[in-house]
């Protein structure tokens, strides 16, 4: 239960924390987020290292929260590094998400180490050795990072365009120059200057060729996503009393108390389901390899399955996976449990990176940080009740975790086949109003030229 409780704590912080490192970030920048992140982790990393070492320092749950707060601080701010190579953006985001999951590997690695040492290997000595970390967060931000951040795709768009403006070769001061020669040579210098940027810029961000194809590209992907834009353009406080916040909200809350009750409670769950600690013991090391491992191998098919699915049919897989893990889970079968991790850790990193896709798309870039955040931060508060479920769990339901997985997973199911239809029927009305506009936009110009043409186009006889 006290384990649960440091799981339950930093889950939450982690979550919460989310809305204010990407506050700070729009405010102050990647390197205030990268430095407050290291101080965190430093500070985090030494109160769980006294308090391994000295029994009588309590600083587990106050050392543990402040690791999950900086862990979010350079998690969140470390997506900004998509904007220094624009002509691999997806790469690096999908590196970043697979870095994410992967890291559920230190767990199964300091196990290694500890079974390999014969337990010399502390928790203690663990926690002072992972100060280094935040060390070399700082040493590599002031070493090699940039003090500002990264210019972003339009950004350096306008940039091309003052490199390829040509009257930027002249200045005023020319006028000053009689020799023709030296105003040649002097002209041919300020454009080999620009030409030559325009060639730094363009082997980040691509020719105008492969801007274009970037360009047409995503606007295949806004079209495929059968809602892009569907609420662009209005307030924050305007969406989130819309369906599509409220019904995104719930389902979040459902699968993050879902995830993390399976999580932190996936060994002694199946502990009773089969009745054997041996059993159990076997799905928990497998699991705590395939949550890492199945983040990363995940990620590339994540990519194509947004960029080529609708939002409708992403949703529908998400329920899909709610139904299956839920059905799976709820087997008292070795075998149904192997399947229930196989499915768990591949729905975990496909969960989060379609709801981050499905508020891009819906509520627009503009409000994309209050929304996904407000999202975030709530569910991550509502996970206060995870608590009560594992009392629950261990008390009244004497160990048996059936009864909870099952109404987790039925509730989910219902909730994301609710969310799947509403945004299948509505996204069809968008669409439908969509091109009812541009036919309307389309009448209207060619009645608007065919009156330019009837009052100008006839020659006047004499």
């Amino acid at each position: 239960m006290r384990l649960n409780l440091l799981f339950i704590s930093a889950s939450i912080s982690a979550n919460v924390s989310s809305l204010l490192a990407g506050s700070v970030l729009d405010r102050f920048g990647r390197r205030v987020c990268w430095l407050v992140s290291s101080v965190l982790l430093a500070i985090g990393s030494l109160m769980m290292a006294i308090s391994f070492s000295h029994p009588g320092f309590h600083g587990y749950l106050i050392g543990n929260i402040l690791l999950a707060f900086g862990g979010t601080f350079i998690f969140v701010s470390s997506y900004q590094l998509a904007n220094a190579f624009p002509r691999y953006s997806g790469l690096i985001v999908a590196l970043v998400t697979g870095a994410f999951d992967a890291s559920a590997a230190v767990f199964l690695f300091y196990r290694m180490a500890y079974d390999a040492s014969d337990g010399s290997f502390s928790l203690d000595r663990f926690f002072y050795g992972y100060i280094s970390v935040p060390v070399a967060i700082i040493m590599a931000e002031f070493l090699w990072m940039p003090a500002h951040s990264y210019h972003t795709l339009p950004q350096l768009e306008q940039k091309i365009e003052h490199a390829q403006d040509r009257t930027r070769d002249v200045h005023q001061s020319d006028e000053e120059i009689d020799n023709t020669n030296e105003l040649s040579r002097v002209r041919s210098a300020r454009a080999g200057q620009r030409k030559a940027k325009l060639e730094k810029i363009e082997q980040l961000a691509g020719d105008s060729q492969e801007r274009g194809e970037r360009v047409r590209e995503e606007e295949d992907r806004q079209e495929a996503s059968g809602v892009w834009g569907v609420l662009h353009g209005m307030p924050a406080h305007k969406q989130m009393m819309t369906p599509w916040f409220v019904l995104i909200l719930v389902l979040t809350i459902l699968q993050m108390i879902r995830m993390n009750y399976f999580i932190a409670g996936v060994r002694s769950q199946y502990r009773y389901m089969l009745g054997s600690d041996k059993a159990a013991e076997r799905i928990n090391e497998f699991f705590d390899a395939a949550l890492p491992i199945g983040g990363v191998a995940a990620t590339p098919f994540i990519g194509i399955l947004l960029n080529n699915l609708s939002v409708p049919a992403t949703f529908s897989v998400l329920t899909v996976f709610i139904i299956v893990i839920g059905v799976l889970n709820c087997i008292p079968n070795i075998i149904a449990g192997y399947f229930t991790v196989v499915a768990f850790v591949f729905f975990r990193p496909l969960y989060y990176s379609a709801v981050s896709d499905y508020a891009t798309k819906v509520f627009g870039f503009a409000t994309f940080g209050r929304i996904y955040g407000t999202v975030t931060c709530v569910s991550g508060i509502t996970q206060l009740i995870q608590s009560g479920l594992d009392a629950l769990t261990h008390g009244p339901l004497h160990d048996d975790p059936t009864p909870v997985n099952a109404t987790l997973g039925a509730a989910g199911a219902l909730v994301g086949l609710i969310l799947t239809i509403f945004i299948t029927v509505k996204g069809r009305v968008f669409v439908e109003k969509r091109v009812e506009m541009w036919a309307d936009g389309e009448r209207e110009r060619l009645l608007s030229e065919d009156r330019i043409g009837y009052g100008t186009g006839h020659e006047v006889q004499e």
